[in-house]
């Protein structure tokens, strides 16, 4: 793959995505898209295949986790490498991870808690920030802190889509992304329910596609779950 394949076809794929560059438009951007795939990998050949195959499809983000040994490295590379792809960290675990991959060019950072050092630091670096939460008085703080999203996990363990339904009923305010048991199976009905953005690991990047390098079967996932997020949204539209 050549060094300049990603930013063309994010490029292509998103047009908004290359000026996005505030953590507002940034914002705005997972918000519109609805998807928010996440690879966790040590390998910087499956992180770009990854990041090639669902900015073909229209996705141009893609969140890096830090779980595994060398992704700050990896984040660096996919940085200067793809600047047509927003690249971000998940499973931060402190301000010291946080910093260092914002350093290597991480431009929003998600964990699966909340972290007060780092929505701090995040609002100072003016990064977008997406914790994690699963009970009300969890989701509340990290809302209340500062977050531009609340990552609700594993929302599949405790009714999926009927949560989220009866966290946006309770908290229509706060930016929900739905993560743990999305698949193409609850993916419609989520953000039916109201999340404004699925994450989304195995489902879209199934081991073997990636082993195998199967380019086109990623993207057929991404597009599926692009068109779940579309035709939801296009039900709860006003007639």
């Amino acid at each position: 793959m050549s060094e300049t394949t990603i930013a063309v076809v994010a490029g292509r794929a998103a047009d908004s995505a290359a000026g996005a560059q505030t953590r507002e438009e940034i914002r705005l951007l997972i918000d519109e898209i609805g998807v928010l795939p996440s690879i966790r990998t040590a390998s910087l050949e499956d992180a770009f295949f990854a990041a090639e195959a669902i900015a073909r499809a229209g996705i141009p983000v893609l969140e890096i986790s830090v779980t595994v040994p060398g992704a700050a490295g990896i984040i660096s590379e996919l940085a200067k490498r793809a600047p047509g792809m927003i690249v971000g960290a998940g499973g931060i675990s402190n301000a010291t991870a946080a910093r260092r991959c914002l350093d290597q060019g991480a431009r929003f950072l998600a964990s699966y808690g909340l972290l007060p050092e780092v929505v701090e630091l995040t609002a100072k670096e003016g990064v977008v920030v997406i914790p994690g939460g699963l009970t009300p008085t969890e989701i509340m703080a990290a809302w209340n802190a500062g977050s531009d999203f609340v990552k609700v996990y594993p929302c599949g363990l405790v009714g999926g889509h009927k949560y989220i339904r009866s966290l946006k009923a309770a908290l229509p305010e706060v930016r929900l992304i739905a993560a743990g048991g999305v698949d193409q199976l609850t993916a419609l009905e989520l953000i039916a329910a109201g999340a404004s953005a699925l994450s989304i690991g195995s489902e879209l990047f199934p081991e073997e596609a990636v082993w195998l390098r199967e380019s086109r079967r990623v993207q057929e996932l991404a597009r599926r779950f692009l068109s779940f997020v579309d035709k939801a949204r296009s039900k709860s539209r006003p007639a």
